[in-house]
């Protein structure tokens, strides 16, 4: 299983004039592996591994080359093809795409370390250090530790547009050293979940929990002033990218503080649950026809899922993806469906007079669906009225934040 940790990085003024130095070189090796993709004959390129023998040559011809670490310049040409085969993924779904572009400095602010130029350092506190070959020391604040049981497969390290610098470790954790997960023939209602991706909540569960949306007001009334101060500054002055750094410190702290929020729903869940289903929603086609879009975009509901997936693994639960079509439509205890209006938050089915709340009934249906891809059917035992909660119980999203989860 392959995931990822990320730290603050704090450089010394030497250190990150080395690192943007280094960052640079690899600019111009992304550039020039565009170019020779482009011009040179193709049958000594056409893959990374083709090209990575080149890369002797580029030494000999540019000596800037020889001052990076080899590993590190062989992934910086395998970033070139990873792009590309991204870019031929998204044409083939049917989307227009162009060429890959030449990268400005500004565009291309990160390098990554392969396999080898790489030590993490005195990590027995809350600080630790990173080496990087070629480049030094880097102060990290290791605020979560590795697993003992994962291997660090790559480290990137990126300035970000505030100016900051984080460090990325790719972990890898072999699959006997993962928690097993319970036997599927031993899931029921009462240990499993469906998961409603909600409008008045930010989730609804099928046991009649739910969890409130995070409150983001008061972030974007100080972007929107940041961003007014921003346009009253001359382009391309000192003060200009003071301001835009501003803006950008604003706008990472909205994401993570969004990414903070859905790492302790995700992390509560897998814990709480031994199965959690999902709706897998179409999220860029929900952006794109809503008019409501920005509301959306923060719930990041895609983010969410794959928070979802990745911590299943992790803690030994049972997630899985559900047709979302016409959850909120069918009657959980009949499947009859009844056209609803948005504003209409109650489920009344005319065919069999059941009654609930609007989302309760879509999280039921999802629950049902996921005992179905899972090839278990609906526990015989168990009606829909007696698995739907009489009450609900909702969680403020101050408690998730104060808390660190909901189970706090």
């Amino acid at each position: 299983m392959e995931y990822s940790h990320r730290y603050p990085a704090y450089p010394t003024q030497q250190v990150a004039a080395e690192l943007e130095r280094h960052i640079d070189i690899h600019r111009q090796a992304y550039n020039y592996t565009r170019y020779e993709y482009e011009n040179v004959d193709a049958d000594n390129i056409g893959s990374a591994y083709k090209h990575h023998y080149r890369l002797p040559d580029w030494k000999d011809e540019f000596s800037i080359f020889s001052e990076v670490n080899p590993k590190a310049l062989q992934r910086t040409v395998t970033r070139f093809y990873d792009n590309l085969s991204n870019l031929k993924d998204q044409k083939e779904n049917g989307n227009k795409v162009g060429k890959l572009k030449w990268k400005s400095p500004k565009e291309f602010q990160s390098m990554t370390f392969s396999q080898s130029g790489f030590e993490l350092k005195n990590t027995s506190g809350r600080r630790a250090t990173l080496w990087l070959c070629k480049i030094g020391d880097i102060p990290i604040r290791y605020h979560r530790e590795i697993p003992d049981n994962a291997d660090i497969k790559e480290v990137t390290i990126k300035k970000e547009t505030t100016g900051e610098w984080f460090v990325s470790f790719a972990l890898e954790t072999d699959e006997a050293d993962l928690p097993e997960k319970p036997d599927a023939n031993t899931l029921d209602a009462s240990n499993s979940v469906g998961i409603d991706l909600g409008i008045l909540n930010y989730i609804h569960a099928s046991d009649g929990k739910t969890v409130d949306w995070l409150d983001l007001e008061d972030e974007y009334e100080c972007l929107r002033r940041e961003q007014r101060k921003l346009s009253r500054k001359e382009k391309e002055s000192n003060n200009y990218e003071q301001q835009r750094k501003q803006v950008a410190k604003v706008k990472r702290h909205i994401r993570q503080k969004v990414l903070d929020y859905q790492h302790k729903i995700t992390t509560w869940l897998v814990r709480e649950y031994d199965a959690v289903f999902v709706e897998d929603l179409n999220v860029k086609g929900m952006l794109k026809d809503s008019h409501n879009a920005r509301n959306k975009q923060d719930a990041a509901w895609r983010q969410f899922i794959t928070l979802l997936e990745y911590k299943a693994d992790l803690y030994g639960c049972y997630v899985k993806q559900v047709e979302p079509e016409g959850t909120t439509k069918e009657c959980a205890s009949c499947c009859v469906e009844t056209a609803k209006p948005i504003w209409v938050r109650e489920h009344s089915c005319p065919a069999c007079g059941f009654e609930c709340d609007r989302d309760a009934n879509a999280a039921m249906n999802v629950l049902q669906r996921g005992f179905s891809e899972l090839g278990l059917g609906w526990p015989e035992d168990t009606s829909v009225e007696t698995a739907l909660p009489t009450d609900t119980t909702t969680v403020s999203a101050k408690r998730v934040i104060e808390a660190g989860s909901l189970g706090a």
